[in-house]
């Protein structure tokens, strides 16, 4: 599997970075071993020393397909998760200053939590909540009618450079709020009022 993530599709956070507006949605990976599942504690890296969380909403890819049509993209997956695209801002930074890429401050070993996913058709995907709490107080708080590019519109968009997979793993991008972390705290993502993932920060 593989993850394909999406940047800088909330325009609050679009602003609290000082980013461009894109144009288009903006691309980047993670390899599988990003991946932290049931929970798993996250190991705060040596090589970085300002680790940020953003929390996501996440497509789990239910077939192969490439070149889709946007108005057939919803038949490509059946359910959705919650995850957070761990950052390591400091080198982010460094890498754009550059010009580089910076697929090592976003794909690094447990850069990406995620949840255990669930059908679609218990969730209006259109006027979606989902936020992100660290030590029991919220810090990101987004709804997906707040974003640029839709679901099915980043997954359209996705097909025509990858080759979308079963098991192909998308995350959504991140609203306004994130911020870093410290070893000993804890986050919380829910989707709507539930709790999905935990993370503890070590």
């Amino acid at each position: 599997m593989k993850i394909i993530a999406i940047g800088r599709n909330y325009a609050a956070h679009i602003a609290e970075l000082n980013n461009e507006r894109p144009s288009e949605p903006v691309i980047f990976m993670k390899p599988d071993t990003a991946v932290l599942r049931n929970n798993a504690p996250f190991y705060y890296p040596d090589f970085s020393k300002d680790i940020h969380y953003e929390v996501e909403v996440l497509l789990k890819i239910n077939r192969e397909g490439k070149f889709i049509d946007e108005k057939f993209a919803h038949k490509y997956y059946d359910e959705i998760g919650i995850g957070i695209d761990f950052t390591a801002r400091d080198i982010q930074t460094q890498c754009k200053e550059k010009g580089l890429p910076w697929e090592k401050a976003k794909g690094f070993n447990g850069s990406a939590p995620i949840s255990n996913f669930f059908p679609k058709a218990d969730y209006d995907l259109s006027n979606l909540d989902f936020s992100l709490k660290k030590n029991g107080e919220t810090q990101q708080s987004g709804n997906t009618s707040l974003m640029l590019y839709t679901f099915d519109q980043i997954i359209a968009y996705v097909s025509q450079f990858f080759t979308l997979k079963k098991g192909d793993i998308i995350f959504s991008g991140t609203p306004a709020g994130v911020g870093p972390i410290v070893v000993g705290d804890t986050l919380e993502a829910y989707i709507e009022d539930k709790l999905l993932l935990e993370v503890e920060i070590k």
